[in-house]
């Protein structure tokens, strides 16, 4: 008589379903999820902030306008947005609205430097943003500022975004540097600008302003 050896392995070749055996894990402890969130919460401000400083120091920035040297162009309160990538990929050109640092920057530490970014990229601290004006000389270009007009190497400067009742007094002449531009505010009789402190360099120029975003009411291109 032949053995039979019972297999318990599914057949194949039946019909009928074979029941589904599920071995169920340990269960996870009530909370873990919770501090398992707390644990990585660190990592993920860390990571925030860092995301934060490289947007800021190499995309866009979000400048507050505390003055009144770009009426009617810029209103004190405005905020605008800052490309930082218009000029690692080109030259200012005549007319665009540009933010620069102050000259006590080039003075800062390196942990000075780092702390600033840092507060500014968090919203803690506002960028000195009183340093917008207007480019109006390119290199080499001589400026001349006579019966309230400006003259670019003797050439009329066409400037619709100055308001009607903007007054100049005269200045120059004045031959700009290599890499360096004359700016101005739109607003001439209350603006500090290349008039008193000269060209700037092109190097201090962190980038162009190009949009207006805050208060909504303000939205506009510039």
């Amino acid at each position: 008589m032949d053995e039979f050896y019972e297999d318990h392995a599914p057949d194949p070749f039946t019909d009928e379903p074979q029941e589904e055996l599920l071995v169920a894990g340990p269960e996870e402890p009530s909370g873990s999820g919770a501090w398992s969130f707390f644990k990585e919460l660190p990592f993920l401000i860390v990571g925030a902030l860092i995301v934060a400083v490289l947007v800021k120091s190499f995309l866009i920035q979000v400048f507050w306008i505390p003055s009144e040297s770009m009426l009617d162009t810029l209103q004190i309160g405005d905020r605008v947005i800052v490309n930082k990538l218009s000029y690692r990929i080109g030259e200012p050109g005549r007319g665009d609205v540009v933010v620069f640092e102050p000259e006590t920057f080039e003075s800062e530490s390196i942990v000075t430097k780092v702390s600033r970014n840092l507060l500014e990229s968090v919203g803690v601290r506002t960028p000195e943003s009183d340093l917008i004006k207007r480019v109006i000389g390119l290199p080499g270009e001589t400026i001349t500022i006579t019966e309230n007009q400006v003259y670019v190497d003797d050439r009329l400067l066409d400037e619709p975004y100055l308001p009607p009742d903007v007054r100049m007094g005269d200045f120059g002449p004045i031959t700009i540097p290599d890499d360096s531009y004359f700016v101005m505010g739109d607003n001439r009789g209350s603006s500090n600008d290349s008039r008193r402190f000269g060209p700037i360099a092109g190097e201090r120029i962190v980038g162009r302003a190009f949009y207006v975003v805050w208060p909504p009411s303000r939205w506009d291109g510039l």
